[in-house]
């Protein structure tokens, strides 16, 4: 692992400076002895090391299976050593076991499925984030992020005022193509808040439109809130800070209890989804969620099944899918996924491995947003997905989820494959009976 370009980021750099052995044997025992449990400790004892999980990894088949980047190989010189050890590691073993956590792992638990003892390996890298948060040493750029969650409660640091002007802005822009349509704000009592991440306001504006068009004409009694709690992202979970993390679920379910809505719908994002089903929720010690919650795939698909999305035309030039980690492998919505793509699409070409065995986008997990510094490890780390993309011969790719976009941007561009991305969103609207 041993690329240099990790001296590049100020916020490795800057938390190391701030370390001794004494600071960091006490944090890495007292996380351990206070945020884990018997969970952590099974995982430990049952592994046999039998590296089964290798040919799972991105990282590893993209780097000619150097055991280095093994799922078993990064545990090893992580969470194993600060256990074996108790703590007692150097800062410059802090500074090497940050680089493995954040950039060389996608927490895309593609490895726990090929684990004869289904270890949850995503789990135990994220436990090394955890520790390292908590030292101070984290690639400056998610902890940017981070911070922005945390100051204006979206991860773009989009002000109050920003938020309202983009929706009134798209909301005229396809008042243009259909008249009496509204983006209805603050609407209490609405069968749906829908909710986004925070770069749809910021720079990708017509996903908010194209959702307006699909909630007007399929006849969706909808809202979105004029408050902060519109976002549904979270890199504050995958930086490792989990007090932030816990402050933008809590946000975001208030949100849409004092608005009276029945459900939430989230865009098209897997790590958000993530987030509240299986992250944030838990930190907050909430067994069940207060107000149901959906994907948007989920929706799309009930919209269709029950008649209120009607296919106009079929989108002709072939198309291969996507798989996002979030809500294939950890919701299982392969099958609707591919349900509303062969609704609205001609000629489907599979991917394989596909579904909850498919590749990671290499962008996923907060790796992408820890920034240009680490920009090579996720694009050379993800040799693989180019391979496997290159392989279905076609040109374009639906990729429901906005990490997987950036990834994916960031292969097909350094690998020369000219494919283009579309979210499922963009498909529907193209194609659908206005």
């Amino acid at each position: 692992m041993g690329n240099n370009k990790v001296l590049e980021d100020e916020g490795l750099i800057q938390g190391i400076k701030q370390l001794d052995t004494n600071k960091i044997q006490k944090i890495v025992n007292e996380t351990i002895s206070k945020e884990t449990g018997a969970r952590l400790q099974a995982y430990i004892q049952t592994c046999m090391h039998c590296g089964l999980c290798s040919k799972a990894c991105h990282y590893y088949l993209s780097h000619d299976n150097d055991p280095r980047y093994s799922p078993v190989g990064k545990v090893k010189q992580t969470l194993w050593k600060l256990v074996q050890a108790k703590g007692s590691v150097s800062p410059r073993d802090i500074l090497d076991m940050a680089k493995i956590a954040y950039t060389e792992c996608n927490l895309c638990k593609r490895c726990s499925m090929y684990c004869p003892f289904g270890i949850d390996i995503a789990y135990l890298l994220s436990m090394v984030r955890r520790i390292c948060f908590k030292l101070g040493v984290a690639p400056m750029y998610i902890q940017d992020t981070s911070h922005s969650h945390a100051a204006t409660m979206n991860q773009m640091w989009v002000k109050d005022d920003e938020w309202i002007d983009s929706l009134q802005w798209q909301e005229d822009e396809a008042r243009d193509e259909i008249p009496d349509l509204r983006i209805p704000l603050e609407k209490e009592g609405a069968d749906i808040l829908y909710s986004v991440i925070g770069p749809e306001p910021k720079f990708r504006t017509q996903l908010i439109y194209q959702a307006a068009v699909i909630m007007h004409v399929a006849k969706v009694n909808w809202t979105m809130p004029a408050t902060p709690g519109w976002d549904n992202s979270d890199m504050a979970m995958y930086l490792g800070d989990y007090e932030v993390m816990g402050r933008l679920k809590r946000l975001h379910f208030e949100t849409a209890r004092r608005l009276r809505v029945k459900r939430i719908v989230m865009g098209e994002c897997g790590h958000a989804y993530r987030s509240v089903y299986d992250v944030g929720n838990r930190w907050l010690g909430w067994k069940n969620m207060p107000i149901p919650v959906i994907h948007a795939v989920q929706f799309y698909w009930e919209l269709l099944q029950e008649g209120r999305l009607k296919v106009a035309k079929k989108f002709e030039a072939p198309v291969t899918i996507h798989d996002p980690c979030n809500i294939v492998r950890g919701m299982g919505l392969h099958e609707m996924l591919r349900e509303v793509v062969h609704a609205f699409c001609e000629n489907v070409v599979e991917m394989h491995p596909n579904r909850e065995h498919n590749y990671c986008c290499c962008a996923g997990g907060g790796v992408i947003n820890c920034g240009p510094p680490f920009k090579m490890t996720r694009v050379e780390g993800n040799k693989i997905k180019a391979e496997q993309l290159k392989a279905t011969g076609v040109k374009v790719v639906i990729a429901p989820c906005h990490n997987c976009h950036g990834g994916l941007e960031d292969i097909i561009h350094y690998y020369n494959l000219g494919m283009k991305l579309k979210f499922l969103g963009d498909i529907i609207y193209e194609c659908m009976e206005k």
